[in-house]
């Protein structure tokens, strides 16, 4: 039981990792002009295309499963695929990388809390604070501290959308571990990227349609490299396969890594600085895990 818990350790934090990354080159992907729903469909359209030939065989001899299951992995796929990876991207075309990671940082927090709401887990007093505390850091984040941004309603639209982001991956966190699977964990995120894909090809053709088009070339070509193989298939792999060895909750809590290493390239890459809005947000956010955590150690 330990060498599996250190296997989902190890892998957790590859994910948070590979997660990071994706923010750094998600947004070089916006100073390069790389259209944010279209780097989404690549990315998840080459990680399908890749995934086929492995899993073929289950997806047929599994088909009325999935087809009785399709509703549920449907809201899996439009949560995680439609939504949030391509909500991140377009955040970051207008925020900086340390306000989004900082923000995703709270989803544990909130796969607590939605856990609660579908009946998937209990909840005290304690997770119902942190929540506040959590939702008080972002708001900070959002706000910039400014009275006069919640004055004039003057919100930056890429903190806006990456709460969308937020929201969306704490609902598949929660939902990914309300039922056992009669499919592997590859077929899983196969199934996942389809449904999710079924409802990302028309953004991408209206985001087309725009005049929003990739133009081929060397920064496209390593975007895409990356994002499908590392922050797409070994990161969704790593996290489904984390959850089933200790479950959503204690999986959510490797995600606090994620500000850590975000941060740091973000510094040494873009030269984002810390600022002092960041600086209440976290300690709130901090505030917010901790709490939401504290059933958990003391039963420990």
């Amino acid at each position: 039981m330990q060498n599996k818990n250190n296997l989902a350790y190890f892998i957790l934090i590859l994910t948070t990792i590979f997660w990071s990354g994706n923010f750094i080159v998600g947004k070089a992907a916006s100073t390069y002009d790389i259209p944010p729903f279209s780097l989404n469909f690549y990315r998840w359209f080459f990680a399908g295309l890749i995934l086929f030939p492995f899993t073929i065989k289950e997806l047929i001899a599994k088909k009325k499963y999935i087809l009785e299951n399709i509703g549920f992995f449907t809201i899996l796929g439009i949560t995680s695929i439609t939504i949030f990876n391509s909500i991140v991207y377009y955040s970051l075309y207008y925020t900086q990388v340390i306000s989004g990671i900082l923000m995703i940082s709270t989803i544990p927090v909130w796969i607590i809390f939605i856990s609660s709401i579908l009946n998937i887990e209990k909840t005290n007093i304690f997770q119902i604070i942190g929540v506040i505390f959590s939702l008080t850091g972002v708001i900070f984040i959002i706000t910039k501290a400014d009275l006069e941004i919640i004055k004039n309603l003057d919100f930056n639209k890429g903190d806006l959308s990456m709460v969308v982001a937020m929201f969306s991956w704490a609902v598949y966190s929660a939902l990914l571990k309300r039922k056992k699977y009669e499919i592997s964990q590859v077929t899983l995120l196969q199934v996942v990227i389809i449904t999710g894909l079924i409802f990302l090809t028309p953004i991408y053709f209206i985001e087309m349609y725009m005049g929003n088009i990739i133009v081929l070339g060397i920064p496209f070509v390593l975007t895409l490299t990356y994002v499908v193989f590392f922050p797409g298939l070994a990161s969704f792999f790593f996290w489904i396969k984390g959850i089933s060895i200790i479950g959503a909750n204690r999986a959510g809590v490797f995600l606090h890594l994620m500000p850590i290493f975000g941060a740091i390239m973000a510094m040494l890459i873009f030269n984002e600085r810390f600022m002092f809005y960041h600086i209440f947000g976290a300690i709130f956010i901090i505030a917010g895990i901790t709490l939401s955590n504290k059933k958990k150690i003391n039963n420990e």
